[in-house]
Order: C-alpha cells, then structure tokens, then sequence
C-alpha cells in the first residue's frame, strides 16, 4: 500500500522542516490540490505532483535519493510557469525578492528543458531557467510564504484557463 505525502512527511522529516512541510500539505488540500504520486524517473522517489482541476501546480520530494539526494529532505518545485502567468498579479518587492532568488536555473539533467528558456518572472528578465521556474529546497517559513503565493497565482490562472492559452 502507497503511503500519503502527509504519513511519509510525519515519518521522514523531523523538526522545523517537518512543520513547514505539514503546513504546506495542509494548505495545498485545504485549497483543493490532488497528489499524484511521481511516474517514470519519479516513480522510484518520494515524489508527488500537485495537481488543481487537472493541471500542475507544483512538484513536491521528500529525502531525495541517487542524483536527487541534493534535494533532501525538502523540496518544492513550481510548475512550468510561463512568465505571462505573473504579468499582472499583484506582488510586494519583498516577495519578489525572495522568488527571483528561488529561479531554478537549468542543470542540463537531460530533460526535456535544457539548456532552459528565458522567462520574465515579475518583471525581470532571466535566462537559462529551468522548465521549472522556482525551486525551494528546505524552505524556511519566509520561503514557504513564497510557495503558498505561488501555488495561488498558478490556482488563479486554472481558473482563469490560462494554462490552456500558454504553453511552455
């Protein structure tokens, strides 16, 4: 039997980390996120996407493991964010900040991204990002702040059906 995100985050992670993880799962099922266990190259990790109404939302590992062990214990990656998704949401200096220092900028793993793209992220231009626009790895609670502001701009385009308008 699969364990859920919310058993394997109270057995593996301990402390500060294990709070902001709980707290982060909470809040994706609160604003009604569906957890998809990984496929694939994920499929052996302790790894979920997060979907809302059918589309991704964010990625989510847990103790990362082989080539994935640099991620450990905690990581959350946003979706593809396309950058005309944050044109117009409204967001202080402060948290934009603190996304612009979370761009995750592509490693050449062999995915379908690399060498990555250039996106605009609230107003600035970067290039090289990875298919993944922001990785968070051990989030703090400042950090995790940024991921719920995330998860919410990327809800708001669901809803909006702008994921079916841009495509990465």
């Amino acid at each position: 039997m699969e364990k859920s995100i919310e058993e394997v985050v109270g057995e593996l992670l301990h402390g500060d980390i294990q709070q902001i993880a709980k707290e982060l799962v909470a809040y994706l099922r609160t604003n009604g996120m569906d957890f998809e266990p990984g496929k694939g190259y994920w499929e052996d990790q302790l790894y979920w996407m997060v979907k809302y109404q059918g589309e991704y939302i964010c990625y989510i590992l847990v103790n990362g493991t082989g080539d994935e062990e640099k991620f450990a214990p905690f990581t959350v990656w946003s979706d593809d964010s396309n950058s005309a998704w944050y044109k117009d949401f409204p967001l202080d200096e402060a948290m934009k900040e603190l996304a612009w220092k979370h761009v995750d900028f592509c490693e050449n793993c062999g995915g379908s991204c690399s060498p990555g793209k250039s996106k605009i992220i609230f107003g600035r231009e970067f290039h090289r990002v990875c298919r993944t626009t922001m990785r968070f790895i051990n989030p703090d609670l400042m950090e995790l702040a940024c991921i719920k502001k995330m998860v919410e701009i990327r809800k708001k385009d669901v809803l909006k059906g702008f994921s079916k308008i841009y495509t990465g």
